[in-house]
């Protein structure tokens, strides 16, 4: 359960369209600054940096200092850890699906009468 829990703020800071573009743009790899991150949006440096902070405090991100900027960075330890987590809701999925199929097929509780 606390697996569960743990995951429950990756998917929640996920769940942002800002925050779901962060993870897109740093999934190219390397490390980005906040000028690259808002390039080209309107987002202000201080909006990019708060999302980015949800981001860090789920563990979908580093950042590391370089001078006196920050570059940010994937982490992808987080982002494998929430796939294998859906991986395995879509097996239970197929095998609840497969078990209905079954039992279906079989003429269901009336034993197909």
């Amino acid at each position: 359960m606390s697996a569960d829990k743990n995951l429950a703020g990756v998917f929640a800071a996920l769940g942002d369209p800002t925050r779901l573009h962060l993870v897109s743009l740093l999934c190219a790899g390397g490390l980005f600054s906040i000028a690259q991150l808002t390039s080209g949006t309107e987002l202000t440096r201080q909006a990019v940096t708060k999302h980015l902070q949800v981001l860090s405090d789920a563990g979908l991100v580093r950042d590391l200092k370089i001078g006196r900027e920050r570059r940010w960075q994937l982490a992808p330890e987080r982002i494998d850890e929430a796939r294998q987590s859906l991986d395995a809701i879509g097996r239970q999925w197929e095998s609840a699906l497969g078990r209905l199929k079954d039992f279906v097929e079989s003429g269901g509780a009336d034993g197909g009468t």
